[in-house]
């Protein structure tokens, strides 16, 4: 058998969607979760496991108590070697869809930690599978993609989060009912920065072939990616600087720098939003740029906190930042320095860091006069998220950032990069997931994939 077709029995697990649609049915799936008793250990299978891949197996692990890990995949035996060595029970693998067809019923639930092209593939087998997954951010490589699994997951039931890991933090949700109470105004912009990339961009040709180490199978890795000759810098690193393996800075950081935004101003809710690219330095067809400023312009809509004007909202990478506002002293930090975001109101400010942390009103001197509101959202214990999904998984309920949450957040920020790619200002229809201003531009909501790793997007 072809090494990259799927086997009967995955691609009969797998084959009952056949297109992406804009609702989200339910009770579609052939194959349903198992449901645990408080005495029954919740057994995890790790797809990527060097890394964050070990960070996310080992986060669930510390859970002795109610989980085990029971198996390991990842094409880069070099890379995932620690992880091997602490989880000696479990079973080692290459290719997760493998592991997933082999062991079947003994894995109840998966982390997904590759590299973003591969989230996508991996987490749709496991769900059609049964299996609750964690897939580490951007939850896809594509539009599509995002809408996809957020599909499957309502209708396989499975329980599913995204790893921005400040989604569960308290930060975020001060901002929110910093925001709802009305202490800034009305928002009518926020402006969004990072550091990133801190990996090489801007690169205008493939990279020269290279021997593949002894410990990798390259095939595997590229996975549903266009086959290219083994490169260094390109795994396992630097991957993500690259159009076909990663989602560049934006990418990288929107679903935790941006999820503050998200959250507070309910730019998920809009029905359609606008993105353009300010500007960009350095992008070409292999990589994605060196530095850029991208604009988001939202319409009116309603959220948890109740209805919100029309909202512009920038993103910055590259160490690029928003001027200033006027009336914050220059020695007073805005988000954690090198990232963060600002909300500039009709009657004050406010900032948050990297993960939405330490949320505060400007200038400093707000905040001794300042009493916070009632709380009105959930505390998540400890604001861990591997506990939290786990907790959830028992219990049979809705963990945050689940991909009804997170396929959202995914699509508007990695539309950025469709942006980038347009060369225009493109207008999205979220509803119907259609580019309204130029209809030849929704080819880029998708790719094509390699044969055998293909998804029905």
């Amino acid at each position: 058998m072809d090494r990259n077709t799927l086997t009967r029995r995955a691609f009969l697990a797998c084959a009952t969607t056949t297109a992406v649609v804009t609702a989200f049915r339910v009770n579609a799936a052939q194959v349903v979760p198992r449901k645990l008793s408080p005495n029954e250990k919740l057994r995890v299978a790790g797809i990527g496991a060097g890394g964050k891949g070990l960070e996310d197996v080992m986060s669930c692990a510390r859970d002795r108590k109610r989980v085990d890990i029971v198996a390991l995949a990842d094409p880069d035996w070099k890379r995932c070697a620690e992880a091997f060595y602490r989880l000696k029970d479990a079973k080692q693998y290459k290719d997760y869809r493998k592991m997933l067809e082999e062991m079947g019923d003994q894995i109840d639930a998966c982390t997904v930690s590759t590299p973003d092209h591969t989230h996508a593939p991996a987490a749709y087998m496991a769900m059609k599978m049964g299996k609750h997954v964690y897939v580490q951010k951007p939850l896809t490589h594509t539009i599509a993609e995002a809408r996809l699994l957020r599909q499957v997951a309502a209708e396989t039931g499975v329980i599913t989060m995204m790893g921005n890991q400040g989604h569960c933090g308290d930060g975020v949700r001060e901002l929110c009912e910093m925001i709802w109470s009305g202490a800034i105004g009305k928002v009518r912009e926020a402006h969004i920065w990072t550091n990133r990339p801190v990996w090489p961009q801007g690169i205008a040709d493939p990279l020269p072939e290279e021997p593949v180490p002894e410990t990798m199978d390259w095939e595997l890795w590229i996975g549903a990616a266009p086959f290219r000759p083994y490169n260094s810098k390109y795994a396992p690193f630097n991957w993500r600087g690259w159009w076909d393996f990663g989602c560049g800075a934006i990418g990288d950081m929107a679903c935790h720098i941006m999820d503050p935004a998200n959250w507070a101003l309910g730019l998920s809710r809009a029905e359609s939003f606008t993105v353009e690219v300010v500007t960009q330095e350095g992008m070409t067809s292999q990589t994605y740029p060196l530095k850029s400023t991208i604009k988001f312009s939202f319409p009116a809509r309603q959220t948890d906190g109740g209805a919100m004007e029309p909202v512009t909202v920038y993103w910055y990478d590259g160490g690029l930042k928003p001027p200033r506002p006027e009336g914050v002293p220059e020695g007073e930090k805005l988000g954690d320095g090198d990232n963060g975001s600002l909300f500039i109101g009709t009657d004050g400010m406010a900032t948050a860091g990297e993960y939405g942390g330490d949320a505060r009103l400007l200038p400093a001197s707000r905040m001794k006069e300042y009493t916070p509101p009632p709380q009105t959202l959930e505390r998540i214990p400890r604001g861990n998220p591997y506990l939290h999904w786990i907790d959830c998984i028992y219990a049979s309920r809705k963990a945050v950032s689940d991909f009804s949450y997170a396929g959202p957040l995914t699509e508007m920020a990695n539309f950025g990069n469709i942006a980038l790619k347009a060369g225009e200002p493109v207008s999205y229809d979220c509803v119907n997931g259609k580019i309204t201003s130029n209809e030849a531009l929704n080819k880029l909501l998708t790719k094509e994939y390699r044969k055998g790793w293909e998804l029905p997007c």
